[in-house]
């Protein structure tokens, strides 16, 4: 009787261990960081996870919620931009949000997902006028600190 109850705490402890490592070992592949309240979009919030794959790329998602029209923005603009800073201090143009579809602008939420070679150390989002621009422009909607 006694060494059943034994058997079944040991038992329960190594189960509790294996599930706590399994856990944090996935929990570390990646990094999940939040955006920075916007001054352009206060309502507006968004996460950001990036996980290393086994090809040495990066993964990049992003979910955002309560990101208004990117035209009903002083002044109006044609399209969210989401730029990467690079571990090598270079601006990349990784994609844009559109605005202009039912999808965000009933919802209010959008989901981007994106794989760079480059190691990601920030992560912004712009209204620009043009979706195919080479340079940031002013009008920071949401920005991550560097991580």
């Amino acid at each position: 009787m006694k060494t059943e109850k034994v058997t079944t705490i040991i038992k329960t402890t190594l189960f509790a261990i294996t599930a706590f490592i399994i856990t944090v070992s996935f929990n570390s592949c990646s990094k999940k960081i939040a955006f920075l309240t916007s001054s352009v979009v206060p309502a507006a919030r968004g996460t950001l996870k990036i996980k290393k794959d086994n090809n040495n790329n990066y993964d990049i998602n992003i979910d955002l919620f309560n990101l208004a029209e990117s035209k009903r923005l002083e002044p109006p603009k044609q399209a969210y931009v989401i730029w990467m800073e690079t571990n090598e201090n270079l601006m990349k143009n990784i994609g844009q949000i559109s605005s202009s579809t039912g999808f965000l602008s009933q919802k209010l939420k959008a989901n981007f997902n994106t794989v760079s070679a480059a190691k990601p150390v920030r992560i912004f989002i712009t209204a620009e006028d043009d979706a195919t621009v080479q340079y940031p422009g002013m009008q920071v909607v949401l920005s991550t600190d560097r991580f």
